[in-house]
């Protein structure tokens, strides 16, 4: 009777998964579909035009996908299969040598993969995942989406092709030259690393003296005595206390011993996800992103910013225009017909 039981179960369920069944976004361009919105126009533009110059050139097809999300597309389990479906899907890379290449970045699953064609077997998914542990998730980690992606776009095309975008035609003096430049630009990054704690040590130290310097009562000259985090509240307003709460702004409450004279000094937090409210003036708004429609080669896109102020409870949208992808990945169309078996790395970060 079990066994019936759980057969029929089985049946049903069966049945009734084409409705939660997987489904595979189009593409909108062969090069970059930045569904998830993490690459600045610029950035795009530049990676763009690296992959169109390795399809011209090489005849590989690379193509660089993001999303916010694997369950926006009733994917519920890990990366790896969701990727090969959607490279057999597009049919990256050509047909033939199945020779593709599809970087995926689901951004808030914080999960990535470098998925190749087929007719690389298993040999480049070694060298995949050492692109992705050492180049793109560390700059993940820092929210560096532009840099992390552009990095690993280089530096699997280096492995492709054993040249660096740019480099197909270098000799060996340009090489050199090239390979120059990039050494100059690690000890630049190396350099920056080493001083920009310095440097903020130094800011940091000198905001701390000047908020902790003594303060002198404008009224009778009378040296001021700042109150603690517990009684500055009662010389706040709620906004104010809001803003404290939300680590927006720190206030400090400094009071004359003599006449009472209150001052009331406040500092803006470095890093804030709040901003000015529209009504209120504190900061205590937050946005939150949803994208309307991706922009393409012809048409542009929108997205929709909903604010929300956690002080005076005032909420509003405002719709922003996405501009065109750039038609210069326009010369062709679709892609080549390629397939993957499964090879190439994943990553998380």
């Amino acid at each position: 009777m079990r066994r019936l039981l759980f057969a029929v179960l089985s049946i049903c369920l069966l049945l009734t998964h084409p409705a939660t069944a997987q489904t595979l976004p189009d593409y909108t361009e062969l090069y970059v579909n930045d569904f998830a919105d993490l690459l600045p126009e610029e950035d795009e533009a530049r990676i763009r035009a690296k992959l169109e110059e390795l399809r011209d050139r090489r005849g590989i097809e690379f193509t660089v996908v993001t999303i916010q999300a694997l369950s926006d597309y009733q994917h519920f389990g890990p990366i790896e299969p969701f990727a090969t479906d959607l490279f057999n899907y597009w049919g990256v890379g050509d047909a033939q040598r199945n020779d593709g290449v599809l970087m995926l970045i689901a951004q808030y699953d914080r999960v990535m993969r470098i998925e190749v064609g087929s007719g690389y077997g298993t040999r480049k998914n070694v060298p995949m995942g050492n692109i992705i542990d050492t180049i793109i998730t560390p700059q993940f980690k820092k929210d560096n989406f532009p840099r992390g992606i552009e990095d690993g776009v280089d530096a699997v095309i280096r492995d492709l092709t054993g040249r660096w975008p740019g480099e197909y035609d270098a000799g060996p003096l340009e090489r050199g030259a090239g390979a120059l430049r990039r050494i100059l630009d690690w000890l630049g990054a190396w350099v920056y690393a080493l001083f920009a704690p310095v440097a903020a040590f130094g800011v940091r130290a000198f905001r701390r003296w000047r908020r902790n310097k003594p303060r002198h009562c404008p009224r009778d000259g009378a040296t001021m005595h700042r109150l603690d985090e517990v009684w500055d509240d009662n010389h706040l307003q709620e906004g104010q206390i809001t803003e404290e709460r939300l680590k927006s702004v720190d206030y400090d409450v400094w009071q004359c011993p003599t006449c009472d004279h209150v001052t009331v000094e406040g500092y803006k937090a470095w890093f804030s996800g709040y901003g000015a409210c529209r009504s209120c003036g504190y900061r205590t708004v937050e946005g939150d992103t949803t994208i309307l429609s991706h922009a393409t080669t012809s048409s542009t896109g929108s997205k929709r910013i909903d604010y929300h102020c956690h002080h005076c409870q005032d909420n509003w949208s405002v719709t922003r225009i996405i501009p065109k992808k750039s038609s210069s990945s326009s010369s062709s169309s679709s892609f080549g017909g390629g397939s993957s078996s499964g090879g190439g790395a994943s990553g998380s970060w």
